[in-house]
């Protein structure tokens, strides 16, 4: 029917544009941004879907450090006890030698001077070994623990935690207390510098080749705190392997929902871009229809 009030095929046409004109715009958006899914209107339960997935790899992300940082602490406090089995290794070593019948009074005492150093510098290992700005084994920096006591961060009264994963539940407690304790203990009995603020003059290589044992009994502590931090160190590598693991594959899954094929959406804009023309072209031709009923009155 020709009408000069309707012009339906203008009117189709001009719908058809229009939402060629929308598609085009979205699709062109999409290359622009990378994203498939740019607003909540492309693909509401996607973009759900995707932010959860955002939340938990970025969640493991801060874990993976974490267990980076636990290690490296680890590390620090295994380091010092290293250095303090080789001092005791050496106190050992004096004590082996001092109740040795070829070693004179003038030998004695100057193996009891090294003696008593070393005892000092057993306290200041405890004392100063830190990380991060936290002592690790002293409350203050400035003190041991007493025999029997657990002082500093790897002190803490039923372990420390570490954060190993991007929810409430995943959580790692290193409890080194009770093996601290010991320690404590043991370094006391090793030598009186190790408790003294100001060092002084030992008799531990005159009172008798006991402190051969005691000394062992030290150097045994050092190695059970020192089992325990490295077990704890392997189990935060492996961790952080699994939660590598787990990131690139939750990555991956939100990839594929929000990130745009390029492939696809070129295709799809081109042809978008042909349709656009094409319904140009026929909106054009379509408003000239309405010559026609003009031509009828002629």
């Amino acid at each position: 029917m020709l009408s000069l009030h309707t012009n339906a095929a203008a009117l189709s046409s001009q719908n058809s544009v229009g939402s060629t004109q929308k598609a085009l715009t979205t699709s062109l958006t999409r290359l622009g941004t990378g994203f498939r899914v740019n607003s909540a209107m492309d693909d509401a339960a996607g973009l759900q879907i995707a932010t959860r997935l955002d939340a938990q790899a970025r969640g493991m992300s801060v874990a993976q450090r974490n267990t980076q940082n636990g290690i490296s602490m680890m590390q620090t406090a295994e380091g010092a006890f290293s250095e303090l089995t080789n001092v005791l290794l050496r106190m050992k070593d004096l004590a082996t030698e001092a109740y040795n019948a070829s070693s004179t009074t003038d030998d004695v005492e100057a193996m009891q001077a090294e003696f008593d150093a070393l005892g000092s510098e057993i306290a200041n290992i405890i004392k100063s070994t830190s990380f991060g700005g936290s002592t690790l084994f002293s409350a203050d920096g400035t003190t041991v623990p007493a025999a029997g006591a657990a002082a500093g961060l790897l002190g803490t009264a039923g372990g420390i935690t570490f954060q190993i994963g991007a929810s409430e539940n995943e959580t790692m407690v290193v409890d080194a207390e009770t093996d601290l304790e010991a320690l404590s203990t043991a370094l006391d009995a090793v030598s009186a510098n190790y408790a003294l603020a100001a060092p002084a003059t030992g008799t531990e290589l005159t009172d008798g080749n006991t402190i051969i044992t005691t000394i062992n009994d030290a150097v045994a502590a050092v190695g059970t705190v020192r089992a325990k931090l490295g077990a704890a160190s392997n189990r935060l590598d492996h961790v952080y392997n699994n939660l590598g693991n787990m990131i690139q594959n939750t990555t991956a899954s939100k990839g594929r929902i929000m990130d745009v094929d390029y492939a696809l959406e070129t295709s799809n804009s081109t042809s978008k871009q042909l349709l656009l023309q094409a319904g140009t072209s026929a909106l054009k031709q379509s408003s000239s229809l309405s010559q026609l009923v003009m031509s009828l009155m002629q």
